[in-house]
C-alpha cells in the first residue's frame, strides 16, 4: 500500500485528522533505537540472553512470541556490545508497527552488556507462516 500523505495533507478535510496522521511512516522501513554506548564494552551481547530477551516480546494479537513466529529475520551481535536487528511483522498494516520495533528494542537493551539497540523493520522478503518455528505451527494449529 503507497503512503500517500503527502497528498492528503495538501487536501482539505472538513473531518480532521484521521489516524494515519498519528502513525510513524513504515512504508519504507522504520529504525527504533534504545540504550546507549557502552564505556568498557566486554564483547558480543550473550545469543542465550538475546534470544531471551526476543522471545519475551509478543505480538498482542497472536499468543505467540516474535521470535517464535519468525518476525526476527538476523541479529547483529556486535564487539561493542551494540546489537543490530532486522525484523518483520506479519503484514504491513499491523496495528503494532510503530510500537513492536521499540518493544524489541528495550527489551534488548536492558540487558546486561548490550549497548546501542537498533531495530529496523523490514518488509522484504515479506513474512510467512513458513518462518515459524515448530513450536509457534503447534500454539497456533498450524
Amino acid at each position: 500500500m503507497a503512503d500517500n500523505r503527502d497528498e492528503k495533507a495538501q487536501e482539505p478535510d472538513s473531518n480532521g485528522p484521521g489516524l494515519m496522521d498519528f502513525l510513524p511512516n513504515t512504508s519504507d522501513g522504520y529504525i527504533a533505537t534504545a540504550g546507549t554506548a557502552l564505556a568498557n564494552p566486554t564483547g558480543e551481547a550473550d545469543p542465550i540472553a538475546v534470544e531471551d530477551a526476543l522471545k519475551s516480546v509478543h505480538d498482542p494479537e497472536i499468543p505467540v512470541n516474535i521470535y517464535d513466529l519468525g518476525l526476527i529475520y538476523d541479529v547483529d551481535r556486535q564487539k561493542n556490545g551494540n546489537v543490530y536487528v532486522t525484523m518483520s511483522l506479519t503484514a504491513p498494516g499491523c496495528p503494532v508497527a510503530g510500537e513492536m520495533p521499540g518493544q524489541v528494542a528495550r527489551a534488548l537493551a536492558a540487558l546486561d552488556g548490550v549497548g546501542e539497540v537498533s531495530v529496523e523493520l523490514v518488509w522484504s522478503p515479506p513474512w510467512t507462516p513458513d518462518r515459524m518455528s515448530d513450536d509457534a505451527k503447534l500454539a497456533l494449529d498450524f
